[in-house]
Parts: C-alpha cells; sequence; structure tokens
C-alpha cells in the first residue's frame, strides 16, 4: 500500500462490499444488498466482496450476477462451510482473514459499507485506520438506513472533539440512506471528471 493509492482523479473500476453474513438480517437490508449488486452490474462495476453465499453478502453477489455484472469472492478456508460460497462466480480461496481482506483491499477501487455485525466492523476500523496513516485514499461509503451505522459514527466524532483525530478525519467517510446515492459519492470522493460534487458540511451530494 501507498499513500497514492486511491489518489484524486483515479478511475473506478472494481468496488469492494463489506456486510453481514447472517440470513436473519432485516429483509430490507438483503432486498438494498441486492438491488446494490444490481446497480454495480448496470455501472459495469467489479464487486468485490467476501466469496460467501449468505446473508447481506450473498443477496448482493447474486444481485451482481444475476444482472450480469463481474464479481470476485474472496473467502478463507475455515469459512467454506459456514458462508457457502456462491458457486457461480470467480471465487479465490486464501488461508486466513488477514489473506482475505489484503487481496480484498488489493482488488478494490473504492469501499461500500452495508449494515454488518462484528467482521463488518472490524473490516472497516482497519481500512479508516489505514487510511488515517496515509496507506490509502481510497472512497468509502456507507450505506446508512435507519441510521443503522449512526452509533459509530459518533464515535469516530468523538474522538476528532477529544483531539485524539485530527478534524480532518471527517472527511474519511461518506454516508446515505439512498442506495442509488451510494456509486455517485464514490466518483464524487475519487474526484473523476463529471462527477457529482460532496457538500463537505453534510457529506451529501449537492
Amino acid at each position: 500500500m501507498s499513500a497514492s493509492e486511491g489518489a484524486p482523479g483515479a478511475s473506478i473500476d472494481s468496488v469492494c462490499v463489506y456486510c453481514g453474513s447472517s440470513n436473519d438480517a432485516d429483509p430490507a437490508f438483503l432486498r438494498a444488498a441486492d438491488a446494490f449488486g444490481r446497480r454495480l452490474a448496470a455501472e459495469d462495476l467489479r464487486l468485490v466482496y467476501g466469496g460467501g453465499g449468505v446473508g447481506l453478502m450473498g443477496a448482493c453477489a447474486r444481485g451482481a450476477h444475476d444482472a450480469g455484472g463481474r464479481v470476485l469472492g474472496i473467502i478463507p478456508t475455515f469459512l467454506l462451510g459456514r458462508e457457502q460460497p456462491f458457486d457461480d462466480v470467480e471465487t479465490v480461496v486464501v488461508q486466513n482473514m488477514h489473506e482475505r481482506k489484503m487481496q480484498m483491499f488489493d482488488a478494490a477501487d473504492a469501499f461500500v459499507v452495508l449494515p454488518g455485525g462484528i467482521g463488518t466492523l472490524e473490516e472497516v476500523v482497519e481500512l479508516l485506520s489505514w487510511q488515517r496513516l496515509n496507506l490509502h485514499r481510497k472512497p468509502l461509503v456507507f450505506y446508512n438506513p435507519r441510521d443503522f451505522w449512526k452509533p459509530l459514527f459518533e464515535l469516530l466524532y468523538h474522538t476528532i472533539t477529544e483531539r485524539l483525530s485530527p478534524p480532518e478525519f471527517a472527511q474519511a467517510w461518506r454516508a446515505t440512506d439512498d442506495i442509488d446515492a451510494i456509486v455517485p459519492l464514490l466518483r464524487a470522493m475519487a474526484g473523476q471528471p463529471g462527477a457529482d460534487l460532496v457538500d463537505p458540511a453534510t457529506n451529501q451530494l449537492t
């Protein structure tokens, strides 16, 4: 990794999606994951994801695949039984979680976080930490239905108000409750020509 990765003006071809693997998730979350996979396919953006066929992970991958999109799954050996790989798409099997996360990072030009549990939280905190350390500048957008990620955002802002993170850390991500706004936000953060602008005060499209 280097600070040049994800530099402004870079084009986006692959989007890594972090999300939950539980089939017990709110059906609205599962439908949104499917819709986002289809949106990636419609935009000719490759989906990079954790390789499972369950939960929001599986819904997103199936949505992208069913809509004719490109999909790359990356899954560690020990999760093959639990997360049931979606065999209809290209899937890479790795040895452990560290390899999985690193290969997902390397394969992606931008990141999207859908609702998820502790595993999703671990992945996104590591991603934010790498950005804080200036190891990358790849765009990051949270899908935030029903203020799902509000507690996390409050904690992140708390580190800023307590002067443990710099004020500019608040610009490390964007959030939206509109599935259709995610790709435009990613492109705006990447500074792609013709992309919509984002109001830095609200993190919303202008």
